[in-house]
């Protein structure tokens, strides 16, 4: 990654290259959004939309054959960097990219062909196995709010690559500060629990509690990488934590400690005791 990070930031001739050949093969389509978000990070404006115009092409062609996700990612990741540029939070920004999951889950409901074709298999493989009551309409809500979620989880990830990418460049052993010490407010955690109970109750939809974890889980990520790094602890428990944290317990408990960590912020206590 840090040889196309040099790559695109030598010249803007390169990073049109760069974002026109990866932007045409699928899944490594989304290394063009994150160089996008390394040129905004760095230069501004200016350079990023005269790099964007090209990036947006091999997207529109994907839009064009019904596939808009990777254009809005490409865009939302751009957003997101112009947020942390402007305001160096990551807070801001992983609200950001919440609030970008949530467009995507928009997008869904109002282009609902994307899932119609999984639903029409998924009726198929019903009828063929005479499968009754399983209901539809909240399983089709629930994926749509999962597919959000991911998307946003995935527009924060490729946002920490593109820091990752300038930090390598301009700033070696930056991010990795940077990283450990990313930390949810108390205000902002109110808000987000807030969110969380008002989702559980019904006052908005039970299937938006993702999005609010989103912010939560990184923030508990970075927890992590920072206890380890204070307590020079074993690089390997962060392959450890990676695996188990796809269970939802784990999940549960990476979001719960975020959420404490906003009050008592043991990173602190932890270096004031060492």
């Amino acid at each position: 990654m840090r040889a196309l990070a040099e790559f695109v930031m030598k010249d803007r001739r390169r990073a049109i290259i760069a974002v026109l050949l990866l932007g045409l093969l699928p899944m490594v389509n989304l290394l063009s959004p994150a160089i996008i978000g390394l040129i905004m990070l760095r230069k501004g404006w200016n350079e990023t939309l005269a790099v964007l115009i090209w990036a947006l092409l091999p997207m529109a062609a994907y839009a064009y054959i019904g596939d808009v996700i990777p254009l809005m990612l490409l865009l939302g990741v751009m957003l997101l960097a112009a947020v942390l540029r402007a305001t160096q939070s990551w807070e801001l920004s992983l609200l950001g990219a919440m609030l970008f999951g949530l467009s995507v889950e928009a997008y869904l409901i109002m282009a609902p062909q994307l899932l119609d074709m999984l639903f029409q298999q998924l009726d198929a493989y019903m009828a063929a196995n005479s499968i009754e009551g399983l209901p539809i309409e909240e399983l089709r809500a629930t994926l749509t709010s999962f597919l959000g979620a991911t998307y946003g989880m995935l527009a924060g990830l490729l946002l920490i690559l593109a820091r990752w990418m300038q930090a390598a460049l301009y700033n070696p052993g930056g991010f990795r500060q940077e990283f450990h010490n990313l930390r949810i407010s108390n205000k902002v955690a109110l808000l987000l629990v807030g969110a969380i109970l008002a989702s559980s109750f019904g006052v908005l939809p039970s299937n938006w509690i993702v999005y609010s974890t989103i912010p939560l889980l990184f923030a508990g990520a970075a927890l992590v990488h920072g206890i380890v790094a204070i307590r020079q602890l074993p690089g390997a428990l962060l392959a450890v934590f990676y695996t188990v944290m796809l269970l939802p317990i784990v999940m549960q408990g990476v979001v719960f400690l975020a959420l404490m960590d906003s009050w008592y912020d043991f990173r602190k206590r932890l270096q004031r005791e060492s």
